[in-house]
């Protein structure tokens, strides 16, 4: 990805719900200085909140039923190629991609997590993080592999866990981590 030359990258995201990295994204990509322009967002969810942001914003959006992931991920990427799509952000995208989708787009598929990856993969991390009594928490951005969680880690940033801390405080902190880490991981990717 490192053959950016003043141009922005064609990037689709994908969703399941709110959309909130989605959004952070999308304002990111409208800077002068990003290297990425949203042409596209997908959902797992024809009613999340986030599909309808993206048509405010009038991006082309789509949402499929990942039930027949075949039929899903042919249409999917149909779409992608139209659109000339480099890159794909997974932003609370909850459906696993199938390893010959991951492996066309092999190195261009990035995902954002909410915990310090190896550990906490999967859901449920806040409560999970908090059961077990960790001192300290956060988030990643990873090349997506055939591994749930598993690709190869661009950045990552910690936080300290609050003895006050409840799932929901641990969400909202680690979130504005996210929303200044992925676009952080993007530049590092791209430039």
């Amino acid at each position: 990805m490192k053959n950016y030359i003043g141009r922005k990258i064609n990037t689709a995201i994908f969703i399941s719900g709110t959309g909130s990295n989605m959004r952070n994204l999308i304002k990111f990509s409208n800077a002068n200085k990003s290297p990425i322009n949203v042409k596209l967002v997908i959902s797992s969810n024809k009613n999340a909140k986030g599909i309808v942001y993206a048509s405010k914003k009038k991006i082309a959006n789509y949402s499929f039923k990942f039930s027949d992931l075949k039929y899903a991920e042919k249409n999917i990427f149909k779409i992608l190629s139209e659109k000339k799509i480099k890159l794909i952000c997974l932003a609370g995208f909850m459906k696993i991609l199938s390893h010959n989708f991951i492996k066309k787009f092999k190195g261009k598929i990035i995902n954002i997590h909410p915990s310090l990856l190896p550990k906490y993969k999967g859901l449920n991390t806040y409560n999970r993080v908090l059961k077990n009594g960790e001192k300290y928490t956060g988030c990643t951005v990873h090349f997506v592999n055939s591994k749930l969680d598993g690709g190869k880690i661009i950045l990552q940033k910690k936080i300290k866990i609050l003895k006050k801390d409840t799932a929901i405080s641990l969400k909202k902190r680690v979130q504005k981590e996210e929303y200044l880490l992925y676009p952080r991981a993007i530049k590092k990717i791209i430039n």
